[in-house]
């Protein structure tokens, strides 16, 4: 290192370590800020408020400052006009008047050049810096110059940009997506960027960065439209739990945690969806038609008595009344014409039958025998409709008739017997018996259903008020009581002693006694089902059903969404199939469509392995281009005994740093986890062990050093899109790949 480079070094950890020292004291000051607020608050509403509010903004605040503990600036940029800037993770400023900025938060508009500026187009700049830290060391720089007459050249100059993406791409993998706030290209810098208004697809094949990007915009959306997002979240929806896990490092790492990740299996509130659909059950779940038939059941659980076989009421005042086919057809035509839900049209149906009931008694109660008009008045009538109305007898056939409903016992009440719904074939895929777990194509008929049906909310509603009612008044006991007790000790002092009774009220006594919801936007959104998310970025986009998109299309009015998929990796048997099939319904062709084309994961050999499977079935098929060689050829295994094939590769390429994933059909499971008892894995394994077991729909999104693909044929074979499913297996690795062929009978 030349005496110049040294000097350079050392001004960038001078630097560094003065950012670090800012930081520090910004963590202590928002801990003390925290200390205080708990330790000073009072007792009242007000104050209660006030210390909620400071202690969830300095917790902000020490997130945020967390996570620029590790790689807090990674950039420089020189202008020719003068100007320097530090770009990081978040912005730091100095504590003085003009709250000078130390370093660039990287979402920044002033920070796009570190991005996109190239030699043709350098966007004012002279020169680019990137930094590489360890913890709180410097330990090397990259500039890339890019005005050639910069008389400051200093050595540290590369070819171009292209040292420091291979190096982070090199790294070995944990187990855990890591951020690219370091390296992100110019094609994800306009995505990440692009405006948040309306459905933005990206589209990309294997290592393209989509999830990445997707996180990454994520963070962009939360800085530039804070206010918005943060009361409204932004929901983050991924595949499989394992994935979830995966990439649940990427938005702390970032200073954002005020987002929700869900699965969507984890979209209705109240419902682990821990069981599992046969392909076919799962595709006619999936299916948009199904709201039709959840809608054609909701309909038929309003029912009417036989025709001539009247529906007898008992009561014990007042004998036997008779609800007959048509008093029940009229008061369910006047209950559907409400357009409500059927849990909310209940009333107007319970209210026609009373009503009728009560009509039906008086007639009886008050006939004049010899033929005159009623003899009851119409106190009389309305008392009988009270008696009516309080009775056990009719609210029961009234429920029998048209009764409440939840949404997990109606789709519980129709998979126990879909027949009649359905053709017979399809209704026997479905059939289960009762207390069966629910599975994650079930959420969208759950969420459909209580569209369908609506809640009643009135009793809560009446409790709640009388419960008021009931806090309010004792407010009162207790400030009558204080003005009995009030003394006249210091009545003849100049200064007035004020009581409890003389400042305040009962109501407002009352509601200082009353607790509040200070959770965050995300951990309210996900115990609300129709909560309305700000944004909602969607990953894996291709995989989901008709029936998903209807439940989150409901999440998100203003369709402020971003989707993120592949096509060509399509595994789901519910999948829509092609963008315009998800989208057409609720926005047409409104919506921005736009292309990830480099592939920053895969190694140009594996990539080209990957591609003549795909092109076996579509000769036009262009993957991804690669952007690095390893010079490391795939190899391939020919073997009668696959666990102790696969047993021996593991050995073997297990020696090597990194991550390694089995990615075999579920059928083999058992064999290998047998003779791979270091692999996790299941349903939710650990990615962070440094082998696993995975089927490849459990693999999508994932990356690893090491890939070993166990039976490629029977992958191929095991799915209706499996041609797609190894396409996706062979396209997990970052450095090598192996396959173990099973040889032919």
């Amino acid at each position: 290192m030349s005496i110049r480079e040294t000097e350079a070094l050392r001004d960038e950890q001078r630097f560094v370590s003065g950012l670090y020292h800012r930081l520090d004291r910004l963590r202590e000051r928002a801990e003390a800020a925290v200390r205080d607020a708990l330790r000073d608050a009072g007792s009242g509403r007000q104050a209660r408020i006030e210390r909620d509010i400071a202690v969830a903004e300095q917790s902000g605040l020490l997130a945020a400052y967390d996570a620029g503990e590790q790689g807090l600036c990674f950039g420089r940029l020189v202008f020719r006009d003068g100007r320097d800037h530090h770009i990081g993770r978040i912005g730091v400023r100095e504590d003085d008047a003009e709250r000078t900025p130390l370093v660039v938060d990287w979402r920044a508009e002033i920070a796009r050049p570190f991005y996109l500026a190239t030699g043709h187009t350098p966007m004012g700049l002279s020169r680019r810096r990137h930094l590489t830290t360890s913890g709180r060391e410097v330990t090397a720089l990259h500039d890339e110059i890019l005005d050639l007459s910069d008389p400051t050249r200093s050595g540290h100059e590369g070819r171009d940009a292209d040292e420091v993406l291979l190096a982070a791409l090199d790294t070995a993998r944990t187990g855990r997506m890591g951020d690219i706030v370091r390296t992100v290209q110019a094609e994800q810098d306009r995505v990440i960027r692009a405006p948040h208004q309306g459905v933005l697809v990206v589209e990309g094949g294997p290592g393209t960065g989509k999830t990445a990007v997707a996180l990454h915009r994520a963070a962009y959306l939360l800085y530039a439209q804070r206010e918005l997002l943060a009361r409204r979240a932004v929901l983050v929806v991924g595949p499989n739990a394992a994935f979830l896990r995966y990439i649940g490092d990427v938005l702390p790492s970032l200073g954002e945690t005020g987002v929700l990740l869900a699965t969507p299996g984890e979209l209705f509130p109240g419902v682990r969806a821990t069981g599992a659909d046969t392909p076919e059950a799962a595709e006619i779940k999936g299916r948009a038609a199904m709201a039709g038939v959840l809608a054609a059941y909701v309909r038929d659980q309003q029912t009417v008595p036989p025709t001539g076989a009247p529906l007898e009421v008992p009561h014990e005042d007042y004998g036997t009344l008779l609800i007959d086919r048509d008093t029940a057809e009229d008061a369910r035509w006047d209950a559907r014409g409400t357009g409500l839900p059927h849990n909310l049209a209940r009333p107007r149906f319970a209210t026609r039958i009373v009503d009728a009931l009560t009509a039906q008694l008086a007639d009886r109660l008050g006939a004049d025998p010899y033929g005159g008009p009623n003899l009851l008045d119409a106190s009389d009538i309305a008392q009988i409709g009270k008696e009516v109305a309080a009775s056990d007898e009719v609210h029961a056939a009234i429920d029998e008739l048209w009764p409440v409903l939840s949404p997990q016992r109606l789709v519980e009440r129709f998979l126990e017997d879909p027949h009649g719904y359905l053709p017979d074939g399809e209704a026997e895929f479905l059939r289960r018996e009762p207390g069966a777990p629910w599975t994650p194509a079930d959420v969208p008929l759950l969420d459909e259903a209580a569209e369908l049906l609506g809640e009643d909310d009135s009793a809560a509603r009446a409790a709640a008020a009388r419960e008021r009612a009931r806090r309010v008044a004792y407010a009162q006991g207790v400030l009558d009581v204080s003005y009995a007790s009030r003394t006249y000790e210091f009545e003849d002092e100049e200064s007035e002693v004020l009581a409890a009774h003389d400042v305040i009220d009962a109501e407002r006594f009352a509601e200082r006694h009353e607790e509040d919801d200070h959770r965050t936007a995300a951990e309210r959104a996900a115990a609300d089902r129709t909560w309305a998310f700000g944004h909602i970025i969607v990953d894996e986009a291709q995989e989901l059903s008709a029936m998903a998109w209807r439940l989150l299309m409901r999440r998100v009015p203003t369709r402020s969404m971003t989707l993120v998929g592949d096509p060509a990796q399509t595994g789901d048997p519910a999948a829509c199939g092609s963008w315009r099939e998800i989208l057409g319904p609720y926005v047409g062709d409104r919506y921005e469509h736009v292309t990830l084309g480099v592939n920053y994961r895969t190694p140009a050999e594996i990539m080209e392995v990957a591609a003549a499977v795909r092109r076996a079935e579509e000769p036009d098929f262009r993957p991804p281009r690669s952007v690095r060689s390893t010079g490391v050829a795939p190899w391939e295994t020919v073997t009668d005994d696959l666990p102790g094939a696969v047993a021996r590769a593991v050995a073997r390429e297990a020696r090597a740093e990194g991550r390694l994933a089995v990615i075999a059909p579920a059928s083999h499971h058992p064999g290998l986890a047998a003779a791979l008892p270091e692999a996790a894995h299941g349903p939710n394994p650990d990615l962070t062990r440094p082998v696993v077991l995975l089927d490849p729909r459990q693999a999508k999104g994932l990356e690893f050093d090491t890939v070993i693909v166990a039976d490629p044929d029977g992958v191929r074979a095991a799915g209706p899109h499996g041609v797609n499913d190894l396409y996706v297996a062979l396209t997990r690795a970052t450095q090598r790949l192996g396959t173990v062929r099973l040889r032919p009978a």
